[in-house]
C-alpha cells in the first residue's frame, strides 16, 4: 500500500476529539476538493507492506488509530488492513471522502462519513447510498464554507 505518512497525535476531530490517535495517511485521493488542506497526500508517499503498517502503527503504543487520506478506500488492501488492526484490538476510524462504497468494510470500524457541500466542489461525487450502511457508531462530517453550503 502507498502511504503517505503515520504519526501520533490527538484527535481534533469527531467525537474522538482530545484523544491519542495514530494517523494512518493513505496517499491518493479521487477529489480536488477547493479547500483540501492535505493535497500533498494525492502523489507523495512510500509503498509499505500490511506487515510493515501494523508494525509501524505498534510502535507508538496508542490503541486508536484513524486511516484517512486522501480516500483511504481507493487503495486495494484497505479493508483487509481495517480488519488486521481491529481484529489486533485496536479501534480503528476510518475518515472517508464519501464518494467510495462504504459497503464491506468491516462493520466493527467507525466510519467518519464526510458528505461533500457544494463550496467543495466535489458535492456531485457524494455517494448518497453510503447512508444506508452507516451504523449507529459512525459519523456524518459537513465542511462548511459559508452561508450557501449551511442553507443546502
Amino acid at each position: 500500500m502507498k502511504v503517505c505518512e503515520i504519526f501520533k497525535g490527538i484527535q481534533g476531530e469527531s467525537t474522538h476529539a482530545g484523544v491519542p490517535c495514530i494517523f494512518l495517511r493513505l496517499t491518493g485521493c479521487n477529489l480536488r476538493c477547493l479547500y483540501c488542506d492535505t493535497a500533498y497526500a494525492y502523489e507523495d508517499g512510500v509503498e509499505l507492506s500490511e506487515d510493515e503498517i501494523v508494525s509501524r502503527v505498534a510502535e507508538y503504543g496508542t490503541k486508536t488509530v484513524e486511516i484517512t487520506g486522501g480516500e483511504p478506500l481507493i487503495q486495494e488492501g484497505t479493508r483487509r488492513l481495517i480488519t488486521r488492526l481491529l481484529d489486533s484490538g485496536y479501534e480503528v476510524l476510518v475518515e472517508t471522502n464519501g464518494s467510495v462504497d462504504i459497503d464491506g468494510v468491516d462493520r466493527r470500524a467507525v466510519i467518519i462519513l464526510d458528505i461533500k457541500t457544494p463550496g467543495s466542489g466535489m458535492s456531485a461525487y457524494n455517494m448518497v447510498s453510503n447512508l444506508s450502511h452507516l451504523k449507529t457508531e459512525d459519523e456524518v462530517k459537513f465542511v462548511i464554507l459559508d452561508r450557501k453550503d449551511y442553507e443546502w
